[in-house]
């Protein structure tokens, strides 16, 4: 049975939620910053609507208040979710003015404060496949993540959206396809990933050509986030174009002031360069599903998406 919500209760109701929803709608936004303003309104709505339904905060709510909801969680993502929906208009006007490639801010965990980091903020798809998801639309990718990424059935996605579950059944079929065409998922291993972004590292910030042009795929594509600050201005693609890219870019820079430390970036070991103690770049490599040849780069250099990263 539905019980009332104190606003104490709430506030722990919110609290025990909130990894899961950061992580939700980061996969729907890939911002971290958009994330948080989502979250804050969420709040807010959430606060609101439980003090409207407390005896010291006038008359009785809706059917819809938190007290008188049986299923916090699922209020609360429902309302995340079409928080977040509401905004992408305000976000994609963002990126098309925005200048060069754009990256999601990357979620970056192994630092030493990050021991008792929960498991639902490392629900973070990789970086390479929120590429690929920048690429549906809102309701699309709002199911793929719930989905595919969350495990929600499609009878529960339908009352988040407003939509029937045949219309959500629709919006999965053409999602799942799209992404499937573009990245089929899967999992690399690890300690290859590891070994591989070490090695790949090594040879770029040494400007060595023949070794970079060794670890990578022939159709590898470099992605460079630098929010127009530096570096090409769309895509790299091909083997011999991206090393040559990399490699003249290594020449221009003092590498040897950079340190590496090695992070899980979006899931992925991967590695964030400092410059002075300060994040400089962060680097993830996608490697080919059948090998450990690199087949997409992926380096964020915008300082305005490194200002969450910690030694």
């Amino acid at each position: 049975m539905p019980e009332n919500i104190t606003e104490d209760a709430a506030t722990r109701a919110f609290a025990d939620h909130r990894e899961l929803l950061f992580s939700v709608v980061y996969n729907l936004l890939g911002s971290v910053a958009d994330t948080e303003d989502v979250l804050q309104d969420t709040w807010l709505r959430w606060s609101s609507r439980n003090s409207a339904n407390t005896p010291n905060g006038g008359a009785g709510g809706d059917a819809n208040t938190p007290g008188d909801i049986e299923n916090p969680r699922a209020y609360l993502v429902r309302i995340a979710v079409n928080t977040a929906l509401a905004r992408q208009a305000d976000i994609s006007r963002r990126r098309e003015s925005y200048v060069g490639p754009w990256l999601p801010e990357p979620l970056v965990s192994g630092g030493e404060g990050d021991a008792g980091e929960s498991a639902e903020r490392t629900e973070a798809v990789s970086m390479a496949l929120l590429v690929v998801l920048e690429t549906l639309t809102p309701l699309e990718r709002a199911v793929f993540v719930l989905h595919e990424v969350f495990g929600y059935a499609h009878t529960e996605i339908a009352p988040i959206l407003d939509r029937n579950p045949s219309a959500v059944r629709q919006l999965a079929h053409r999602a799942r396809e799209h992404v499937q065409a573009r990245r089929p998922r899967y999992q690399a291993d690890p300690k290859v990933q590891r070994q591989v972004t070490e090695r790949f590292l090594k040879a770029a910030l040494g400007g060595d050509l023949a070794a970079l042009m060794e670890l990578m795929a022939p159709d590898v594509t470099l992605w460079r986030d630098a929010g127009g600050r530096r570096g090409p201005l769309r895509p790299i693609h091909g083997r011999d174009r991206v090393a040559r890219v990399i490699t003249g870019t290594a020449r221009r820079e003092d590498t040897a002031r950079f340190e590496i430390r090695y992070r899980t970036v979006n899931g992925d070991p991967s590695a964030v360069l400092f410059d002075a103690d300060a994040p400089f770049a962060v680097m993830v490599l996608d490697l080919e599903a059948d090998g450990d040849r690199v087949r997409g780069v992926y380096a964020v250099a915008n300082p305005d998406k490194l200002t969450h990263i910690e030694e």
